[in-house]
């Protein structure tokens, strides 16, 4: 026979666990403002019938049902949909940096506008023809000098300000390197406290969320693989276990159980000529006006939290992530690298957005001064008979400075003593058209109508490549928009699609208060149908203890 109060458990199991539903409906909803938080639900299971297998197992008319238990409380997740976000977020991390990077880089350049080095040319140039048309004008010389040293200001503050960006992206590899390690360690006390959990039968979901979290803007920085290990005891089987997070490409291990390994950007100096030494390889300098060539990461071994925070930083970091293993899959800091200067397999030279523009810069630089000291110092200086002396000079910093002081000490003559003559002056203006790559000779007319022949160095001005002073600038403007305008894109498509992605997500995972309503009410009334379930059984207990069996009574 079956009990009489089997209905008075049935109906306490439904209570319970509609008031557990209740409870978890009622954290959803606290959290429906929380970044990164995945809504839970309770996966409810009908408990073992009546009556269970056996010899002895009484016969009734059917299997009787024994109410609800609450399996498990889960949160509601789709990894496939994490790991097209986290791949987004990767590239989103890339081409935000570049675009920062080239946006700043733009604002330095400044063109078209009435105050860049190309304006700083054509008024330069503008200058000596007015001294060409009147060579004994002192004030005329005068502006020349003043426009010549706004030209020399115009190469040496871009020059600097370059320099100091590039500085700036060089403490931004340091610090978010810092940041990487803190995520990194972070993950691995998450996945001891998830060892510690699982094993219990339980489903941590808030350290699940605080850990994919994490691992979101793990992504932003690096490429990178998840996998995971089960946990062993009485794990559930939806448990997710601890996580393991590999380096694209290269397999590193970073993070693996409760251990967990720590990056050191590194990078390589440059010799006197500005060339990369070989021979010096370490970590990045907190200098940021010593430039060093970046060529990856440093990586420890795995090793506890407690130990990760006291590595040397001079021993620990024997492992090697390259700028290679780094560029497969992207992210913020290989592109912090391409940006500020990297080396290159086969290249003697640091390679990376500011790196090029400067050295373009330094060949612009080189090749405009080398030219004009050549033909000034042709040239002769106003009424005299002594040749013109070197105009520009160029430091070994790369700093352009004027080095004539005195006005008649500008050369725009091509005869001595010969007053009025501006017709060198007008040679110099004309350099705003020629192509110095291609420039051999310059003939100068003198009095006897013979022609006298300046020869170039090819060498010094090859590296322009058939371009004038200033088309060679605007080429290297031209580039740099291009650069600009792609990365822009790109970043626009990344973030875009990365939206989407995200959007996506929150309508699988986020929390709707409209859903969570809806459930609160359901749950309620089931839990006060259960609730009126009791007093039936009650009430029926009630009629079989008191009611029955009184006759005669």
């Amino acid at each position: 026979m079956r009990s009489t109060f089997m209905g008075l458990e049935t109906s306490k199991r439904g209570l319970y666990t509609q008031q557990s539903a209740l409870y978890t409906t009622g954290h959803n909803i606290s959290n429906a403002n929380t970044i990164g938080y995945s809504r839970q639900r309770v996966n409810m299971q009908a408990t073992q019938g009546y009556p269970g297998t056996g010899i002895n197992a009484p016969m009734t008319q059917g299997h009787i049902g024994t109410g609800v238990e609450a399996g498990s409380i889960q949160r509601v997740r789709d990894q496939f949909i994490d790991r097209q976000f986290r791949q987004e977020t990767t590239k989103l991390g890339y081409w935000g940096a570049k675009t920062d990077a080239i946006s700043q880089m733009e604002d330095i350049m400044a063109e078209p506008s009435e105050y860049g080095l190309n304006k700083a040319f054509d008024d330069f140039y503008k200058s000596l023809q007015d001294i060409s048309t009147n060579s004994q004008n002192a004030s005329a010389r005068k502006v020349a000098l003043e426009r010549a040293a706004h030209l020399a200001d115009s190469f040496n503050y871009i020059n600097s300000q370059l320099k100091e960006v590039q500085g700036n992206l060089k403490n931004e590899i340091n610090v978010e390197t810092d940041a990487i390690n803190s995520i990194l360690r972070q993950l691995a006390e998450i996945n001891d406290q998830i060892q510690k959990v699982e094993p219990n039968g339980y489903l941590p979901n808030d350290l699940y969320d605080e850990r994919d979290n994490l691992i979101d803007k793990l992504s932003g920085y690096l490429p990178i693989e998840i996998d995971y290990t089960k946990s062993g005891g009485n794990a559930l089987g939806i448990a997710e276990g601890s996580v393991v997070i590999k380096l694209k490409g290269s397999g590193t291990t970073l993070v693996q159980g409760n251990k967990v390994a720590q990056l050191q950007a590194q990078g390589k100096n440059l010799d006197n000529d500005g060339n990369i030494d070989g021979n010096t390889n370490g970590p990045f300098s907190k200098d940021l006006t010593k430039f060093q060539a970046f060529t990856g990461f440093g990586v420890s071994n795995l090793v506890s939290v407690q130990d990760a925070k006291k590595l040397d930083p001079t021993n620990d970091f024997n492992g090697q992530i390259s700028v290679d293993d780094l560029a497969i899959g992207g992210g913020k800091m290989i592109s912090l690298a391409h940006s500020y200067g990297y080396e290159k397999n086969g290249s003697t030279l640091p390679q990376g957005d500011y790196p090029n523009s400067l050295q373009e810069l330094s060949k612009l630089a080189d090749a405009f001064v080398y030219a004009f000291n050549k033909i000034h110092s042709a040239g002769y200086q106003l009424n005299s008979n002594q040749h013109g002396t070197d105009f520009f000079e160029i430091d070994a910093d790369g700093k352009v400075t004027v080095k004539i002081t005195d006005p008649s000490q500008i050369a725009a003559s091509t005869e001595p003593n010969e007053e009025g003559n501006g017709k060198l002056a007008i040679i110099l203006s004309n350099l705003k058209t020629t192509s110095l790559s291609d420039l051999t000779e310059i003939k100068l007319n003198n009095t006897a109508g013979d022609k006298v022949i300046l020869e170039f160095a090819k060498d010094n001005v090859a590296d322009l490549e058939g371009a004038t002073t200033q088309s060679f600038y605007q080429g290297l403007v031209g580039k740099i928009g291009v650069n600009g305008s792609e990365a822009d894109k790109m970043a626009y498509n990344a973030a875009t699609i990365q939206l989407t992605v995200s959007n996506n997500r929150a309508s699988v995972s986020s929390v709707s208060l409209d859903e969570e309503m809806t459930n609160m009410i359901m749950f309620q009334q089931a839990y006060n149908a259960s609730a009126r379930m009791v007093t039936v059984v009650d009430e029926t207990l009630d009629k079989i203890i008191n009611g029955m069996g009184r006759v005669g009574i």
